[in-house]
């Protein structure tokens, strides 16, 4: 029987130690798309099985061997919870209409995908992506921009040794040529192909570019080059990526081998690549799927997008030592001693944490000393006592905890706010027991104010 304590294999937790990391690094991938114009959107987990099907390709290793598939309670409705986000971004886009307003049409989006394949440093079988998706634009600008975006990201968290590789594989009616090319050149291995790649040979000999397998490999290392098939239109279109890059001085490298592991793209393919996980690792894919949208029932419509893992950034931005802002600590813990002082703790507290600051008191009905102790295990900026003394008195001792000044401020509900000025103030040995509350404030305008 399976341990119910346990994460599923291929899951993770993230724990509170972590989660300000994936916060970090979701606010920065949301905050850097909106500076191109791409506003957030959210699809459910799990979609129509044929949704996948129709999209990323009946025959792919996604849909025929990675894919959760979910039977609803005594239905007949097969869903699959979702290997990537472009194919839920794109059934939302057509059924809320999104195409019928102004184009381009830019979305991003922060998701969970599930795939059942081998657990592995930075693949787990449920792993978590930042996207962007683009409709309407068919121009190479429009690639420029979606590569421009996750570039941008790139160097806003400061990574480096991230190389960009692209790639163009054509559209429907070049390929035709090509797959043919690709076929006859595979036919002379097929003692050799793995059972996989045997059945794309007929179906899509492309695919067998992309095996994991050594040996595929390195027999597709001496197949055709798909940029030698390109039609007119494709290889203008290519040219214009290229030469669009070049102008804004981005290095990149054509790689004819990339083709991308999903059957909707066409065009532009790309992938930003680091060599600082041990191995080639890839960051981020994209490119365009310019039928996709017609293909899922919608207008004929061109698109392109990309798709970053998060688990895969992390691990890369923690081998280049990239800092990620640690989060706030505690500002001010408020100690009790005593019901009447409970109360009054919780009080200040809760009025303090309306100025938007953070704030805790004892909820564990533990002892002074004990408070104290949790007090400096969480890291408070500052602390206060309060007993039957200071209620009676109105008044507290306020100490830093890092230089144990302290000063006597009032708890008199006049002075709530003006105790939470000199907590953030960082400068409380410069004040004295007689500041007033003018001297107070003006200290808390001049840039404590959160």
């Amino acid at each position: 029987m399976a341990n119910i304590t346990t994460a599923p294999r291929g899951t993770q937790d993230i724990i509170t130690t972590e989660s300000y990391k994936w916060q970090f690094i979701e606010k920065m991938a949301l905050e850097n798309a909106a500076l191109f114009g791409f506003k957030e959107m959210r699809t459910p987990t799990f979609e129509q099985m044929s949704l996948f099907k129709r999209s990323v390709g009946d025959d792919t290793d996604v849909v025929q061997k990675e894919m959760y598939e979910v039977r609803a309670e005594k239905g007949k409705d097969l869903y699959g919870l979702k290997p990537e986000g472009t194919a839920g971004i794109v059934r939302s886009v057509i059924q809320n209409n999104l195409l019928k307003g102004a184009l381009p049409l830019k979305t991003c989006y922060v998701t969970s995908c599930f795939r059942h394949e081998r657990p592995q440093a930075g693949r787990l079988r449920e792993f978590h992506q930042f996207g962007v998706e683009l409709f309407g634009p068919g121009s190479p600008s429009a690639d420029v921009e979606v590569i421009l975006v996750a570039k941008n990201l790139f160097d806003m968290l400061g990574l480096k040794n991230i190389s960009l590789n692209i790639n163009s594989i054509g559209c429907p009616e070049c390929r035709k040529d090509y797959h043919a090319a690709l076929k006859a050149y595979f036919e002379q291995y097929k003692d050799k192909l793995c059972p996989t790649c045997l059945e794309r040979l007929d179906k899509n000999p492309m695919r067998i570019l992309d095996c994991k397998s050594p040996v595929c490999s390195e027999i597709a290392k001496g197949a055709p080059v798909v940029t030698d098939y390109l039609c007119d239109e494709c290889k203008e279109h290519f040219d214009g990526v290229k030469a669009r890059l070049k102008a804004l001085n981005i290095s990149f490298e054509v790689n004819p081998k990339i083709v991308r592991g999903l059957d909707y793209y066409t065009k532009t393919v790309f992938e930003f690549i680091s060599t600082d996980l041990g191995a080639q690792a890839t960051v981020c894919g994209g490119g365009r799927y310019d039928g996709l949208v017609e293909q899922l029932g919608g207008d004929p419509t061109k698109a392109l997008g990309f798709a970053v893992g998060l688990e895969r950034l992390l691990l890369i931005m923690d081998a280049q030592g990239v800092t990620i802002p640690t989060p706030e600590v505690c500002d001010l813990y408020i100690a009790s001693i005593g019901e009447d002082a409970s109360i009054k703790a919780c009080e200040l507290t809760n009025m303090l944490r309306a100025e938007g600051f953070y704030i805790e008191c004892d909820l564990m009905d533990r002892g002074v000393k004990a408070q104290m102790k949790y007090a400096n295990k969480i890291g408070a900026k500052y602390s206060m006592v309060i007993g039957d003394s200071e209620l009676e008195s109105k008044k507290a001792r306020l100490k830093d905890m890092t230089s144990g000044e302290e000063i006597e401020v009032a708890l008199d509900e006049s002075l709530t706010k003006k105790l939470y000025d000199i907590t953030l103030s960082g400068q409380i040995n410069k004040l004295t027991d007689e500041a007033s509350a003018d001297g107070l404030y003006e200290l808390f305008a001049k840039g404590f104010n959160k």
